[in-house]
């Protein structure tokens, strides 16, 4: 079996999840994982597949002609990890300003960690006279090194940045 990663991209439009998932079945494909978004009258989505080998052709030709929709393949790992990484779910919020997400992930990759998963946004708040930023974050720790190390570092890039973790 193989495993794809799909990115896809397209106006997005009524039951177009379905179509996409319609296709990926017709031709012996298997839905694993997804992360699907609604941006600015655009569908954004990257799915992950798995497919027999001798219907790889097949999928990526049927796929490639769905209307209105831009669909790249890559062919992905298998994720054999002897010991699973330890993860955090990180709630992330702060006044928001222009360079964030950058100033986050340079400090989560300067301890050695992986942002594997990021859903952030914009919210106005009025009582407060700025834009308040919140992401959700998943991380992946690097082996023996220890959660708070991580937090104290984000929470360290400016006074107003609030770091929770959520429970698995």
């Amino acid at each position: 079996m193989k495993q794809l990663v799909l990115t896809i991209i397209g106006k997005d439009r009524p039951g177009l999840v379905e179509e996409i998932s319609s296709t990926l079945l017709k031709h012996h494909g298997n839905w694993l994982t997804s992360n699907l978004s609604h941006l600015a009258g655009q569908f954004a989505g990257i799915v992950q597949v798995e497919i027999a080998e001798e219907h790889l052709q097949e999928i990526q030709g049927a796929l490639q002609t769905l209307p209105g929709l831009e669909v790249k393949l890559e062919l992905g790992e298998l994720e054999l990890a002897p010991q699973p990484p330890e993860t955090l779910n990180l709630v992330i919020t702060g006044n928001d300003r222009p360079g964030i997400v950058q100033e986050l992930a340079a400090v989560i990759r300067h301890k050695g960690a992986n942002i594997t998963h990021l859903n952030s946004r914009q919210q106005s708040a009025p009582n407060w006279g700025v834009p308040i930023f919140s992401a959700f974050a998943t991380v992946t720790l690097p082996i023996g090194m220890h959660k708070d190390n991580v937090i104290e570092a984000l929470e360290s890039i400016t006074s107003d940045l609030i770091v929770d973790i959520e429970p698995e």
